[in-house]
Order: structure tokens, then C-alpha cells, then sequence
């Protein structure tokens, strides 16, 4: 039995070879034959090529589907690789665009803070929010201006665009403000365009309450809430918000300030209503407002 398996060995070992050789001479004339630049000889080739490449096409599809197999994956790759660069450019998009918008919303209250017109007459000071009560039964907040600056109690505190509170409590250097929505705060307003007398009654929510209304069937969603100046707490025209209704009915006020980004306000200084003291002035003009004017000369009479 060993000798059979010997011979065995010693017949594949030259058949291997042979097979080498033969393939090596199909191979060296296969290359020969198709660099000689002949007419014959290109003939020949193209009959081949038109005998063998027809017949070869289903050994083609498992080398084209390898071939478009791995341009799929190399795609797939740079498709995954585009796609976390985009993520991460998007993370940081989003992060600029944070940025951006709390830089627009700062840079809108301050350009608020500089242009609302309000009473020529009143002066105002911009002051800063340090902290706020952070009680759910008082709601407050705390400036960086206090009686140095000249801040007293009872001045109306606003945010640029609408009124936040009124002034109550000062120290040196600090001043506490009562926001709208306490329920210790109540604001004499004037409801445009029916020009009724309200009392804006806070109940600790965001949206105040609308108290002794003479009409409130004369009341639109959406109308204007305005200070009325009545009793010398606040300046009359001082923007609150505008009339809306809770689920239960009841009428208040949507606030215009922003009290969810309160960063700077806006001290009014305001000592009370100018009392009259001569009614008929209002009425009289004052002496020499009515004198004729000189009637200017004319042409003709200055050439006569």
C-alpha cells in the first residue's frame, strides 16, 4: 500500500508541471498572437473575440455585480463619512444658532430699552436683574440700582416693550421689583379702543386679572391695555398687554413684557401727576398770543 501511494505522488507531480508548461505556452501565444500587427492576424482576432465574448457573458455578471458591489460600499463609506461631517457641522450650526438668537434678543431689548418714546417728561434708568424671589406666593425681582441712583419706591419698572412691576423696597445699591403678576400688584388701566377703567389685579399666574369692568360685553380679545394714571401710581400710556380669556371665562391681560428673559428694566422717574391750578388756562391763551402780525410791504408800494 505504500508503494501504491508513491507512485501515486510521483505521476501528479509531472502532470502538475505539464499543466504549468501548457498554460505558460497558451498564455505566450495568446500575448504573441495578439501584439502582431497584422491584417490576418487582426482578422483572426476579431473572429474570436465575436466566437467567444457572446458566449462569456454569464461568467461576466458575477464579476460585474463583485465589481459594482464594492463601488456601492466604497460610495456607502463616503456617504457615512459625509453624513457624521454634516452631523457635526450641524451640532455646531445649532449651537451658533443659539447663540445668534440670544444675541438678537438681547440686542432687541436693549434697542427697545434706547427707543420706546415714552412722556418726554419722564427720565428714566436702566438697571440690571440680579435675582427674582424664586417663590411660587411671591413674585419679584432684584436690581443693580437702588436708592444711590435715585431710585424711589413706587416708579414703574418696564422692559422695553411692556410694564413688569412697580419699585418696592430700596437699599443703597439694590431695588426690589413687584412684578404685575403678584398678588399684592394692582394697576388702574384704561382699555382702548372702549376706553373703560379696569383695576389689573395679579393672582400669581402669567396672566393678570381684569377687575370692576363697567362693561365687559364692550371687551374684544385682543384690545389694547394701557396705565391710566389714575391715582398717581403709574404714568398714564404705559403699555400692560392686551385683553384675552381663560377656559373658565374670565377676562385678563396677556402681559407684552417678556418675563420668561427679564435681564435689564427700565426705571421711570415719576414724581406724580402735574396738578391744574388755573383751569381757565387751558382754555385762554396766554397774553399776546393772539397780537396781529405786520402785514409785509408790497412791491408796488415800495416802487410807488
Amino acid at each position: 500500500m505504500a508503494k501504491d501511494r508513491s507512485q501515486r505522488e510521483d505521476y501528479g507531480t509531472p502532470l502538475k508541471r505539464l499543466l504549468v508548461v501548457v498554460s505558460c505556452l497558451c498564455l505566450a501565444l495568446i500575448f504573441i498572437v495578439w501584439r502582431i500587427d497584422s491584417p490576418r492576424v487582426e482578422r483572426f482576432r476579431a473572429q474570436v473575440v465575436d466566437a467567444v465574448v457572446p458566449n462569456m457573458e454569464w461568467a461576466m455578471v458575477p464579476v460585474v455585480g463583485t465589481i459594482n458591489l464594492v463601488r456601492d460600499f466604497q460610495s456607502y463609506q463616503r456617504l457615512s463619512k459625509q453624513n457624521r461631517e454634516l452631523r457635526s457641522e450641524l451640532r455646531r450650526m445649532q449651537a451658533w444658532k443659539e447663540a445668534a438668537l440670544q444675541l438678537e434678543q438681547e440686542n432687541a431689548r436693549l434697542l427697545d430699552l434706547n427707543n420706546v418714546r415714552l412722556d418726554p417728561r419722564l427720565t428714566y434708568i436702566t438697571g440690571v436683574v440680579m435675582a427674582d424671589s424664586g417663590s411660587p406666593f411671591r413674585q419679584s425681582v432684584l436690581l443693580n440700582v437702588g436708592s444711590r441712583d435715585g431710585v424711589r419706591d413706587g416708579w414703574a419698572a418696564m422692559d422695553g416693550i411692556g410694564l413688569v412691576g412697580r419699585i418696592s423696597g430700596t437699599g443703597r445699591t439694590t431695588a426690589r421689583v413687584i412684578l404685575l403678576t403678584d398678588a399684592a400688584s394692582s394697576v388702574p388701566a384704561t382699555i382702548q379702543p372702549s376706553g373703560q377703567n379696569a383695576l389689573i389685579a395679579g393672582d400669581n399666574s402669567a396672566a393678570p386679572l381684569i377687575d370692576f369692568l363697567e362693561n365687559p360685553d364692550k371687551l374684544r380679545p385682543g384690545d389694547r391695555v394701557i396705565t391710566s394714571g389714575d391715582g398717581d401710581v403709574f404714568p398714564a400710556g404705559l403699555l400692560i398687554g392686551q385683553v384675552a380669556s381663560d377656559p373658565s371665562g374670565r377676562l385678563r391681560v396677556r402681559l407684552s413684557a417678556d418675563y420668561e428673559r427679564l435681564e435689564f428694566l427700565r426705571v421711570l422717574r415719576h414724581h406724580g401727576t402735574e396738578g391744574i391750578n388755573t383751569p381757565g388756562g387751558l382754555v385762554t391763551p396766554p397774553p399776546g398770543a393772539l397780537l396781529p402780525r405786520p402785514r409785509p410791504k408790497s412791491l408796488g408800494a415800495d416802487n410807488g
